[in-house]
């Protein structure tokens, strides 16, 4: 940080990362610059926060006062202040600017991964106040478990429930578990000789100790009466909406175990399935009016990766154009758009996650967002668009499948070996667009120049593409072939 620096950060305003306190009238007291270093510390953005000291509301310079010797301030003393106050102890970067003949104290706050709080016990998180502008709020436990979990620090999923025991778990459900792994591929067999508690032993949905069994948020999950799911758990709930325009006509709430609610929802979803039919060769292919993998990754997904501290539903929203599911909490740390396709698996929920593999509901690789992107295309339909905030939500185009496309990748397929998904996504772009440059094809498939010029490279060896040299860059375009 420089001086210019320092003026940029100012005449960006207030934000989530930056905070201006005035001393024009009086010192800020030491306990209150503690407790906004700590509710810095306590932000959901990346990089490094700011507590400028001199600054008005509106970004007027009116200068910081001097602290803790005669003239000026000593800057270690300072970071001492806070570093002694703060639990756990927080270490920062304090100095001090010139601007406009009046000295800014700044003091640099990096994000902390564990709550931090004041000596005294106070905890504050920086977040939107309710004036809609960036503001110190209260940190409360359920938020600070919620952001623990996102950060894979703590697993709401293993936590466990004392008072309850194997009788609140249904029999019914420890058999719909048995039935999910006989009937996906990649269900862990080995579970299927187990009795009831054995399996949940297994899974890390109870805990035993001295013969006496706790259940764990995962047992509830997966195998609690609906009663008792109602009552210990209550955040836990789906919904399914089929909207025709503005007009709902399906609105249906579920407080079931998650494999019962995978089901029902699942069965409403063919319900609704219709097929076109495409002859490729001798061969009728099914084209669905939606994508039933993708719905059902997407579901899964949603299911074990919501933020179960948080109220708010899972919502499944069947609409003309798309299917929407969105689920409570953000993406996990290090999770974001623009690498869902590349970045390792990240569970909020690791042992959820774990058990769903091991019944084959979700990919045992962890890969099913990559499913989910090439069921879709493969279905002739535009990519799955996510978005994150609060919340994560996943839209499914519904709209009518381009037939066309499903036959090149049908026949494509049938001639050589399965396209990967980054060859899909480039082909589905080049079928819509016509050519692509190395940047763009980086951009879409997540990958680096590299990788994206291999995948483009093996498009044309299928010869699906041809490339172009140019001086501004190489091009590759759609080939006649695949056009025929």
């Amino acid at each position: 940080m420089n001086a210019e620096d320092l003026t940029a950060l100012i005449a960006g305003g207030e934000s989530l990362a930056v905070e201006f306190t005035s001393e024009r009238w009086e010192s800020l007291p030491d306990c209150k610059l503690v407790e906004t270093v700590a509710c810095m510390a306590n932000r959901d953005d990346d990089g490094d926060g700011w507590v400028l000291l001199g600054v008005e509301d509106d970004g007027t310079i009116t200068g910081a006062r001097p602290r803790h010797q005669t003239a000026g301030t000593d800057l270690l003393r300072v970071q001492a202040l806070i570093s002694n106050r703060t639990r756990p102890a927080l270490a920062v970067h304090a100095e001090t600017f010139a601007l406009e003949g009046k000295d800014v104290l700044a003091v640099r706050v990096p994000r902390s991964r564990s709550p931090v709080g004041t000596a005294d016990g106070r905890y504050l998180r920086r977040a939107l106040g309710g004036d809609g502008k960036p503001a110190c709020v209260p940190f409360h436990f359920h938020e600070m478990s919620a952001r623990q979990a996102e950060l894979g620090a703590f697993d709401y999923s293993a936590m466990e429930l004392p008072g309850l025991g194997m009788d609140a778990l249904d029999p019914l459900e420890f058999a719909r578990y048995r039935r999910a792994i006989r009937e996906n591929r990649g269900g862990d067999e080995a579970l299927l000789a187990l009795g009831d508690l054995d399996i949940a032993k297994a899974l890390g949905a109870v805990r035993t100790r001295n013969g006496n069994v706790t259940v764990r948020t995962l047992g509830l999950l997966l195998f609690g009466k609906e009663d008792v799911l109602a009552e210990r758990l209550p955040t836990h709930e789906v919904a399914f909406q089929a909207l025709a325009g503005t007009t709902v006509e399906v609105n249906d709430f579920f407080r079931w175990p998650l494999l019962r609610t995978l089901e029902e929802l699942e069965a409403r979803a063919r319900a609704r399935r219709t097929e076109r039919e495409l002859l490729v060769g001798m061969v009728r292919i099914g084209v669905p009016n939606y994508s039933t993998v993708g719905f059902r990754e997407g579901l899964a997904n949603a299911l074990a990766h919501r933020d179960y501290t948080r109220n708010g539903a899972v919502h499944v929203q069947w609409r003309t154009d798309a299917i929407v599911i969105s689920n409570p909490g953000g993406l996990p740390e290090g999770v974001y758009l623009n690498n869902l396709l590349t970045t390792p698996p990240r569970p909020r929920n690791p042992l959820l996650a774990d058990a769903l593999k091991r019944a084959g509901i979700v990919e045992r690789t962890a890969r099913g967002v990559d499913a989910v992107f090439a069921d879709q295309l493969r279905c002739g339909r535009s990519t799955p668009r996510y978005d994150s905030g609060t919340g994560v939500t996943l839209a499914l185009s519904r709209a009518e499948a381009d037939m066309e496309f499903v036959r090149l990748v049908v026949e494509e397929e049938r001639r050589n070996e399965v396209l990967p998904l980054a060859q899909l996504l480039l082909l589905d772009y080049l079928w819509r667009v016509g050519e692509i440059g190395l940047e763009e094809a980086c951009t879409l498939t997540q990958r680096s120049e590299r990788d994206a010029a291999d995948a483009l490279d093996a498009l044309v060896r299928r010869g699906l593409a041809t490339e172009e040299r140019g001086g501004e860059g190489d091009r590759w375009r759609l080939s006649a072939v695949a056009k025929a």
